[in-house]
Parts: structure tokens; sequence; C-alpha cells
């Protein structure tokens, strides 16, 4: 129990004051949220579970989906990327809209209920080309959600159709968008975004263009990018930003942190963090996120083993079964070249963790229960 943390005598006195706050379910400070961070990972693990517990009883989510990633050409150079590529560069791309369709139609009689589609800032497609490949994806599939674009996506093609922020997002929705994902955020605090994508959009942006979306009815995840630069101050400032947009707008779906992978990029002498340090992050995330319902352990960024030990640490979200379509996390070093899993593979996963599988959709509204 909970409760009985606070009789530990390895824990402080300012860390029983935050212990306490959380059973009484009181609202922790950025202060109190960098003391969490001081907690052994057992203890981080109990609390987060607690909080899970009451949030989402046994169950861990999982989703049927594809990713598609129109192309890796990009106008931004961050320095932690390892997928974005010029024009005629050896492992660029840029698929048609037809080369969109082939890979689409093959799920024409599938029971997937979701495609994400996130890429780089092609500097030649705007609002309208996007806009036409999801209209033509729902001709072919008029009942999957299609999730697309992340904030930095959205503001170069909105920016370049001439649009305001709203009118581009209410036309995009028009062509059949149904919700955002939570790319692009990285980390908030200015100077280190600096240093690690100065080009692309500010963190006030992000944060504007998701308060604008959950405005116009479209509802967003969030991430933060983690493990390089920054500090746990960082973190949790960032935590708080999200938090007081949740408070606001209620938009947003889950919270994804993203861990740094250090292959093939600007950023591979500082290398990467520990799974310990992962499994905190997770912990602190769920404890200090009281307004998100979900937490999400990306698994094709963190592999399969500890996506399921982070079960244990307040995640209750694997993502889903992805089908080998993404590379962003791939070229960067992740485990699974190839990421994909069957949905028996996700319920065994699960299972084995002792928590209860649920299919579910991508506004989080349960599809079966195994």
């Amino acid at each position: 129990m909970i409760q009985d943390l606070l009789y530990l005598n390895s824990i402080s006195a300012e860390q029983k004051k935050v212990i306490e706050k959380v059973i009484e379910n009181k609202r922790l400070s950025i202060s109190e949220g960098m003391e969490l961070f001081n907690l052994d990972l057992g203890v981080l693990g109990i609390i987060a579970s607690s909080i899970n517990y009451q949030k989402n009883q046994n169950r861990v989510y999982f989703n049927k989906n594809i990713h598609i990633e129109p192309t890796n050409i990009c106008i931004y150079n961050c320095k932690f990327c390892s997928y974005h590529r010029k024009f005629g560069e050896e492992g660029s791309w840029e698929y048609s809209i037809d080369d969109i369709l082939e890979k689409v139609r093959p799920y024409k009689d599938s029971d997937i209920t979701e495609i994400h589609i996130v890429g780089g800032v092609h500097p030649h497609r705007d609002l309208d080309y996007y806009g036409s490949m999801i209209q033509q994806i729902k001709n072919i599939l008029p009942h999957v959600h299609i999730k697309a674009f992340t904030a930095v996506e959205l503001d170069f093609m909105i920016k370049k159709a001439g649009l305001k922020l709203e009118e581009g997002l209410i036309k995009l929705k028009e062509y059949g968008l149904g919700s955002i994902p939570g790319g692009g955020a990285e980390i908030f605090n200015s100077e280190i975004r600096k240093m690690v994508c100065h080009e692309k959009s500010t963190a006030e942006q992000w944060l504007l263009i998701h308060e604008t979306a959950h405005n116009v009815g479209l509802a967003s995840n969030a991430t933060m990018l983690y493990g390089h630069i920054e500090t746990p101050l960082h973190r949790i400032e960032h935590l708080d930003k999200l938090r007081e947009l949740q408070d606001k707008t209620k938009g947003f779906n889950t919270f994804i942190p993203l861990k740094y992978k250090k292959q093939n990029n600007s950023l591979s002498y500082i290398g990467e963090v520990n799974t310990l340090e992962d499994l905190k992050n997770f912990a602190v995330s769920r404890i200090y996120l009281d307004n998100f319902d979900h937490i999400k352990a990306y698994w094709p960024m963190l592999g399969k083993d500890i996506s399921q030990i982070s079960l244990s640490f307040g995640v209750d979200d694997i993502d889903g079964t992805i089908d080998d379509s993404t590379k962003i996390y791939s070229m960067a070093g992740a485990e699974d070249k190839k990421p994909t899993m069957t949905t028996s593979e996700i319920i065994d996963l699960i299972k084995n963790a002792q928590k209860l599988p649920v299919e579910r959709d991508t506004l989080y509204n349960i599809i079966r229960e195994y």
C-alpha cells in the first residue's frame, strides 16, 4: 500500500510530504515534482502503480494500427534526429499519394482502426496535398481514424497555405483528419530547444497548435523527448505546461515519453540513459500528470521487454500493432528494426505482466477486453 511508504526510514521528511499529497489527491508543485526524482525506483513504482490503478484499474490498452511516413525529406536539421534527409541524399524517400494508397489498399478488409501519419517537413507539400491524401485514404478505408501530422508539420503546411491556424485545422478536419499525434514537442525549455532544434516551431507554437486543435474538436497526444541534454527540472517544467493546457482544454488523450536514441545523429556523443532512468521517467510522469488518464510506452522505441516492465511503473498503454512501417526510431538505433506485433503477441505480453488487455480505438473507446 502507498500509505506504508510513509513508515520507511529511507524516505526523507520532504519526500513523505510529497507522498502524503499524492495520497490526498492534491496537486504537486514543480519543486515537489523535482523531489520525485530523488525517490528510489521501487518507491516510485508503487506510487505510480497506485495512481494508475485508480484511473485504469488493471487494464492495459492497445489498438490495431499502421504507421505511414510519407517522406523523411525535411527542411529542419534537429541535432537529435536520425531520420531527416535532404533531396537526393542516400536514405531519403518521398512517397506520392498513389504510393500511399498502394500501402493502404491491403488493409481494406482488415480490422485496423487507426492510420498514424507523420514524416518530415517537406518544403513543397502543402495543406491541400496532405488533405487530399487523407481524403483518398478515407475513400478506401472510411471507417478508419486518421491521426496525422505533428504540430511542426501543421505549422509549416498551414502557413504555406496562407491560412490562419484555426482555419487550417478546420480545413484538415473537413478533409477527414481525426486527431493529431504529439510529436515535435521535444523539450519545451527555450535554451535547451535552441541547442537541439532551434529551427523548428517554438514550444509556444506547439502548445498553441494543440490548444487550437482541441478547440476545433481535434483531440491530440502529448510527448516529451528525454535523455539528451535536458535536466530533471526541464522535464518537470515540460510536464507542468502540458498539465496546464490539459486543465484548460481536456483535449489530450495520452502522454508519451520518448527516449532519445543515439545512433546516426549529432548528439551521439552523449549516449543514452539507462533502463532505470526510463522507468523512473514513466513513474514521475504518471504521478505528476494528474489530469491525464493515460501514459503510453511506445514499444518500437523501448523494445518489447522494457515496455512490458513499464506496466509496473504507471504505464497503461503500449500503442499498437504498427505493422512494420515506422522508421523514425529504427534509424536511430532502436532494437526492433522492423517493428510489428500481432494482436496475439500484444495480448500475451500484457497478460504475462498480470494485466488485462483491452483493445481501444484512437480516442480510448473500448472495442474489446481479452
